[in-house]
C-alpha cells in the first residue's frame, strides 16, 4: 500500500518574497510571453509612426492652406502639431491590445491568472505586474517614435521634448486602465473588444482634436474631446514638444484628468480581479 501524498504548505520565506516582489515576478511572465511577437512589436513601434509622419505629418501638409499649430513664436509645421498626438495614439493603441485580449486568454483561454493565483502572489500584484508590462512596452514604443521625430524635425524644443514618451505611457494609461477592468469584468468574448476598437478607440482618434484643433470641430462635438484621455495626452505632448501656448490651469487640468482616469480604472481592476480569483 503506498504513502498517502502528504501536503505541505508554501514556506514563509517564499510567501514573504512573494509578496515584495509578486508584480514583478508577473510582469517577467508578460515579457517572457511578448518575445514570442518580438519583432511584430518592433516592426510595428517603427512602421506605424513611419507610415503616420510620412502620409499624414508630411503628405497632407501640403493640402493644407491654414496654419494649424501654434507654437511660442508663431505657427509650427504641421508634421510638428499632428506628431505628439500620434505618439500618444500610438500608446493608446498598445493599451487596447495588451489589456482586451490578454486579460481574456488569463482568465479563459490559456488560465494564466487563475495559475499565478494559486501560487503567494496576490490578485492585485497580478494587476500591477501586467500594466508594468504594457507600461514597459508602451514606453518603448514611445522611445522609437520620440527618435522619428526627432529625424523629421518635428520636435520643437529638446529640453522638454523628451518627455513625450512619458506623457504617451499617461495617456496610455488613462486609456487602457479603464478598459482592463472593463476586460476582466468579462466571463466571454462576444465581439465586444471589436466594438471597443470600432466605436471607442477610433471615434476618439478622429475627434480628439488628434489632426486638427478640436476648436475647428463643431462645438456639439467638443464633449468628446473633453472626455477624451487621448485629447488631454495629444495637447499635453505639444506643450512639452514645442510650447503650445497653454494657460497653466488647463494644463494642470490636462494632467490631473489622465491621473485620474488612470488611478480609478487601475483600482476598479485590481477590485474586479480580486473578485472574480478569490
Amino acid at each position: 500500500m503506498s504513502a498517502a501524498p502528504v501536503i505541505t504548505s508554501v514556506p514563509a520565506a517564499t510567501e514573504r518574497a512573494a509578496g515584495a516582489r509578486g508584480a514583478l515576478y508577473v510582469a517577467e511572465h508578460q515579457f517572457r510571453a511578448m518575445v514570442a511577437y518580438k519583432w511584430t512589436i518592433v516592426l510595428v513601434g517603427l512602421g506605424s509612426p513611419l507610415a503616420y509622419l510620412l502620409g499624414i505629418g508630411l503628405g497632407l501638409a501640403t493640402l493644407l492652406d491654414a496654419d494649424v499649430g501654434q507654437g511660442p513664436g508663431g505657427p509650427v509645421p504641421y508634421v510638428m502639431f499632428v506628431a505628439p498626438a500620434l505618439l500618444a495614439s500610438a500608446a493608446v493603441s498598445v493599451a487596447t491590445e495588451e489589456f482586451t485580449y490578454t486579460v481574456m486568454s488569463g482568465f479563459k483561454w490559456r488560465r494564466v491568472f487563475w495559475g499565478i493565483n494559486a501560487t503567494p502572489v496576490e490578485p492585485g500584484q497580478i494587476v500591477s505586474g501586467l500594466v508594468l508590462a504594457v507600461m514597459a512596452r508602451m514606453l518603448f514604443g514611445g522611445v522609437l517614435y520620440f527618435g522619428l521625430m526627432i529625424l523629421f524635425g518635428a520636435v520643437g524644443d529638446l529640453s522638454t521634448g523628451w518627455l513625450l514618451p512619458f506623457v504617451g505611457v499617461l495617456g496610455g494609461l488613462a486609456f487602457g486602465l479603464p478598459l482592463l477592468a472593463y476586460s476582466a469584468s468579462l466571463k466571454d468574448d462576444a465581439g465586444q473588444f471589436a466594438a471597443v476598437q470600432r466605436f471607442v478607440f477610433t471615434p476618439l482618434f478622429l475627434f480628439s482634436g488628434t489632426f486638427y484643433p478640436l476648436e475647428t470641430l463643431p462645438s456639439a462635438l467638443h464633449w468628446i474631446g473633453w472626455i477624451s484621455p487621448l485629447w488631454h495626452a495629444s495637447e499635453l505632448g505639444r506643450v512639452v514638444s514645442y510650447g503650445a501656448p497653454k494657460p497653466a490651469w488647463l494644463v494642470l487640468v490636462h494632467v490631473l484628468v489622465l491621473v485620474a482616469f488612470a488611478v480609478g480604472g487601475w483600482l476598479v481592476a485590481r477590485r474586479t480581479f480580486t473578485r472574480r480569483l478569490r
